[in-house]
């Protein structure tokens, strides 16, 4: 077996913590927290939209827990990719971006303590889910149960969606469904707009996953993790970026085009451009993934921005 190599200076290391509770706080990898606060301000603008005044506490108790959720979702990913050796095989990796956190590789976090954080904070969120639904509505037990159980099988055994190339599926569904869950938790009712105008940005999300897969692909093929990028291989499936980012943008044009989004809405197609460059950047370097980082990082901002823009012209169009 070839040594494991050195890891990036830019990595985490035991020695940069000095408290257990930051060392856990880093690995939930928080700074990649905000496609579900801005999942979430589309579900309350939703609410708001239909003249619902927004209730406060239950609003931060929602927008908290989803956050616990999304947090979850990461440590738990980051101890399946350890199990399979998906990250102890991703030497391409683009760090923060792609790879995982590296806390069980740099051992920062032994793999029993981040399987049982992930799986604790995961637990934490039933509770407070359980409290909402006595608060809005048993429809919320569904809605949370379903992210519950994609959050979970995303990277655990046996389903592993993303090792069976329904990691986007799973994704966009997932962020869809923190729209809907905030806004039926003000509304206490199921209603289309939450579902219309949330896939739009969920699709974007799920982009996200999708371009984040190149630098990982070598790694994730030497462990079996059959995501999209290794089943088609990066020639065929950086197409796939384009279509993604076409039906999502499609999507909220059509919706906008028929009056079931306000006008206002349309907005939030500005953020095409920045889709769209990243998947002509994706079209260049699908080969040489080490150049996608600017292509990553316009990514993340087409989705938060695209987000943003929808849930503001929902609240104050």
């Amino acid at each position: 077996m070839s040594p494991r190599p050195a890891p990036n200076p830019a990595e985490p290391q035991p020695d940069r913590f000095g408290s257990p509770l930051g060392r856990y706080f880093a690995a939930t990898r928080p700074a990649f927290l905000s496609v579900t606060l801005v999942a979430c301000l589309i579900g309350l603008a939703s609410a708001w939209r239909s003249g619902i005044a927004p209730d406060a506490a239950t609003a931060i108790v929602t927008v908290l827990f989803a956050l616990v959720a999304h947090a979850a979702g990461n440590v738990i990913n980051d101890y399946h990719d350890a199990v399979s050796g998906a990250d102890d095989a991703n030497t391409g990796r683009l760090f923060p971006f792609t790879g995982g956190s590296r806390f069980i590789q740099n051992g920062v976090l032994g793999l029993r303590q981040t399987g049982v954080f992930g799986y604790g904070l995961l637990a934490t969120v039933v509770p407070a889910g359980l409290w909402l639904s006595w608060q809005a509505g048993p429809g919320l037990v569904l809605i949370g149960l379903a992210g519950l159980v994609l959050g979970w099988a995303y990277s655990a055994p046996p389903l592993k969606l993303v090792s069976r190339g329904l990691g986007e599926l799973a994704i966009a569904a997932c962020w869809l469904l923190v729209v809907v869950g905030t806004d039926y938790v003000q509304r206490g009712a199921f209603d289309a707009l939450p579902f219309v105008a949330g896939l739009s940005y969920a699709l974007l999300v799920a982009n996200l996953l999708f371009i984040n897969q190149f630098p990982d692909h070598a790694g994730d093929a030497a462990a079996g993790k059959r995501t999209l990028v290794v089943l088609l291989g990066p020639q065929v499936a950086k197409w796939g970026y384009l279509l993604i980012a076409i039906l999502a943008y499609g999507w909220l044009v059509a919706m906008v085009g028929n009056d079931t989004l306000p006008q206002k809405t349309a907005a939030a197609a500005m953020t095409l451009v920045l889709s769209f460059s990243a998947g002509r950047d994706l079209l260049e370097y699908a080969s040489e993934p080490a150049e996608l980082v600017p292509a990553i990082r316009r990514t993340i901002l087409a989705a938060n921005l695209h987000g943003l823009i929808l849930a503001a012209a929902l609240a104050f169009g």
